[in-house]
């Protein structure tokens, strides 16, 4: 953590006046933010939460998205779906409202960059919109979504396809023979929270470089590194 470790109910009172939430369970928000690095004996961490909120956020942004744009398609409000709820948009909300100064690690998680930094910063806004949602259901947890949600689902970043689609059909425009290859350069972390880096290429096109924390991930992050500095996509991606 950034700050002097908080006893739970003020960490509950602080993190009410950032989320506009009042949470009824101090201790299970304390977990919901701290990192397995930093776990007591108890061995609580936030990822069991974690694998709880990025349902509830997937559902409650696909509610709002189903209202919101009735004229669209499956392919349009699945692309939709997926920018919304990215490791990118989840930590953007984290650090809108200031919730990495609450992420409570041990000392070797505290310099953390990069990429490894943002899926942290994902990982725990996806854990404390669980412990909202364990608080009073999705009547609860809506209201924060909304605040943090509805504008970036109405941004133009929004509806763009995902990067690899976007990839392959750049490059088959640029000749029916060019294909985007992907290479796994290398894995580093733990088995349980891994980082992938991969490259890809196209003939003729100079390689780009993207991590994440599946193969796949790490493959969107290429290809969009490419698109963006080929200028297919514009600088300045919105999260």
């Amino acid at each position: 953590m950034t700050r002097q470790k908080l006893a739970a109910d003020e960490l509950a009172r602080q993190l009410g006046k950032v989320t506009g939430h009042r949470f009824a369970a101090p201790g299970r928000l304390e977990r919901a933010l701290t990192h397995a690095s930093a776990r007591g004996r108890d061995g609580a961490d936030y990822e069991r939460l974690e694998f709880l909120g990025d349902r509830v956020l997937g559902l409650v942004v696909a509610e709002m998205l189903f209202r919101d744009y009735p004229a669209a398609d499956e392919g349009e409000l699945s692309v939709r779906l997926n920018q919304l709820v990215s490791a990118e948009t989840c930590a953007a909300v984290a650090e809108e409202i200031g919730l990495h100064e609450f992420i409570i690690t041990g000392t070797e998680i505290k310099s953390l960059t990069g990429r490894k930094r943002q899926n942290l910063r994902a990982d725990v806004m996806e854990s404390v919109i669980a412990t909202m949602y364990l608080d009073g259901g999705l009547d609860a947890v809506r209201p924060f979504i909304h605040a943090h949600w509805s504008g970036r689902a109405r941004s133009e970043f929004a509806a763009r396809r995902d990067a690899k689609t976007q990839l392959q059909e750049w490059a088959h425009q640029l000749s029916g023979s060019r294909v985007p290859v992907y290479t796994v350069v290398s894995r580093e972390g733990p088995d349980h929270d891994p980082v992938f880096t991969v490259a890809v290429g196209v003939e003729g096109i100079e390689p780009a470089r993207g991590a994440g924390r599946s193969k796949r991930e790490a493959e969107q992050a290429a290809a969009e590194s490419m698109l963006m500095r080929e200028g297919v996509w514009p600088a300045g991606k919105e999260a």
